[in-house]
């Protein structure tokens, strides 16, 4: 069911650069019937339509209905970019090309559009007259975690890159420490002014779920700082939201990815995707995930599960000896009993090259539809779990000279799918056997999430020739990788149209 959740509005951009040989102001002319920055920027409403606008771009394709999950997911040893693409099956051989003009081009883009966007929030609310503070805080709050949130995004996947926190359009290129200063400061600005929830709320925002809370903000500041290998902080923010006691593990592992389990009790932030809630004619906020990772017949398969994921899956039975109820939540494969879209896996299969291939299941409608080749699910996508914010805080306590400590909250995972005691399975564990151990675990916990390329690149495996080798070995996509391929390049055309010199990327 879709829950009562923030309805994204549609708004004109304002405050866009115009350029024109015509100077006399008397030729101006203001239409009426459109918003202008000068006629809209008045009310408590006008605040919230112009925050609803900066939600936007999280569900468009060059952000979470397609493009970023692929970005994040395809270089990881969980996936093979198997896409017929050419543009999309580079990602996962480290071979994308600055000159290409969808996918990571695309991204780069709509990451920035929704920069701009809260930028408009940021410059135009404080100076409305609002009748009520606490929802000024509100809107401010969130306009701040969505710039920290597509920044984290812009600074995490193409590193070196400009930094709006202003509406000009051209701004320069900053070194990526600048880049993650800037997001650590947005994500602690929205902390500060965002609610735990929006249900005591009686204004415009009531009840709606969907927006950023301050558990949002606390999570994503966490993950910031982890990413800078700044532990002691990353680890007080976790506590923080763990301490909150607004979350936990919801105890079916699957409903995390469908739409019956949306914004449930584990979800700490999601993007909204809803087929009703059009923006404008002909377009709906809705998620071509389940059809570009959907298995053969049933989507367009361009991208698949590795085996090396579906056999560390059934390396650890669970207490009753059965395998780990999270590759079935995760990967469609032959087995008996296995439904594929209402049919039986080996029976559709049967006499064709995939009936011993391995296919996604996460964010699949294989319990509501017949087929996923229409661009138009409706699940919504998961960006921050529980179960992240756990396994994270057992990668800080480790880090920081606690290592029994991080048994508790690695546990408190493996308990949700049944897995023995890993303080009897694997007891005393050295700070360095502990560090392997939370790779294994976040590796099964978020296949297909788009967290496993950004564990790699951050634990410094790609540096470490045995590490890389280990990679090759298990993703043989990972012969393509090259020194400075671990981000992406930035856009040609970015490159020539910023008014500042822009510096590519190492090694493209």
């Amino acid at each position: 069911m879709k829950y009562k959740a923030i309805k994204y509005i549609t708004m004109i951009t304002l405050a866009i650069t115009t350029f024109s040989c015509v100077s006399d102001d008397d030729l101006v002319q203001a239409d009426p019937n459109v918003a202008t920055e000068e006629s809209f920027w008045k009310t408590d409403e006008d605040a919230i339509k112009g925050l609803n606008a900066a939600y936007v771009p999280l569900s468009w394709f060059g952000m979470y209905a397609r493009n970023t999950n692929l970005m994040l997911d395809g270089r990881g040893d969980d996936v093979r970019t198997v896409s017929r693409w050419d543009l999309m099956g580079n990602i996962g051989v480290f071979n994308v090309s600055p000159l290409a003009g969808d996918i990571t081009n695309w991204a780069f883009i709509d990451c920035y559009k929704g920069v701009s966007f809260t930028n408009q929030v940021l410059k135009n609310v404080p100076a409305i007259d609002m009748k009520d503070q606490a929802l000024k805080n509100r809107i401010l709050g969130q306009a701040y975690f969505l710039r920290g949130l597509y920044l984290f995004h812009a600074v995490n996947m193409y590193k070196n890159v400009p930094v709006p926190i202003d509406v000009n359009p051209f701004q320069a290129q900053k070194p990526q420490a600048e880049g993650w200063a800037q997001v650590i400061a947005d994500f602690k600005a929205a902390v500060d002014l965002l609610p735990l929830d929006y249900n005591t709320s009686n204004t415009l925002d009531a009840g709606q779920l969907g927006r950023a809370t301050k558990g949002a903000a606390m999570a994503y500041l966490g993950k910031a700082y982890l990413f800078n290998k700044d532990f002691e902080n990353a680890k007080n923010m976790f506590k923080l939201v763990i301490d909150s006691e607004k979350y936990r593990l919801m105890p079916n592992y699957a409903d995390n990815f469908s739409i019956a389990g949306e914004n449930n009790a584990e979800s700490i932030f999601e993007v909204q995707f809803n087929q009703s809630a059009s923006l404008i004619s002909g377009y709906r906020i809705t998620t071509g995930r389940a059809a570009t990772y959907g298995p053969p017949d049933f989507g367009f398969t361009d991208i698949q599960p590795t085996f090396t994921l579906l056999n560390e899956f059934r390396e650890e039975k669970t207490v009753s000896n059965q395998d780990d109820p999270r590759l079935d939540a995760t990967i469609f494969y032959n087995r008996p009993g296995m439904k594929i879209y209402g049919q039986d896996f080996a029976t559709h299969y049967a006499n064709t090259p995939y009936l011993n291939d391995i296919f996604c299941k996460k964010y699949q409608n294989t319990d509501t539809k017949t087929t996923d080749t229409d661009f138009i699910s409706e699940i919504n996508e998961r960006l921050m779990r529980y179960s992240d914010v756990l396994l994270m805080y057992a990668e800080c306590l480790n880090e920081t000279g606690d290592t029994q400590g991080a048994y508790t909250y690695i546990q408190k995972v493996r308990d949700r799918v049944n897995l023995p005691n890993l303080a009897t399975v694997k007891p005393n564990m050295t700070k360095e056997q502990m560090r392997e151990q939370i790779g294994h675990e976040r590796f099964l916990e978020f296949a297909l999430e788009g967290h496993r390329f950004d564990d790699i690149r951050r634990w410094g495996w790609l540096e470490d020739e045995t590490k890389l080798d280990w990679l090759e070995s298990r993703d043989t996509e990972f012969k393509g990788y090259k020194p400075g391929r671990e981000y992406f390049p930035i856009p040609q055309a970015e490159m020539d149209t910023n008014k500042f010199p822009i510096t590519q990327n190492d090694s493209y």
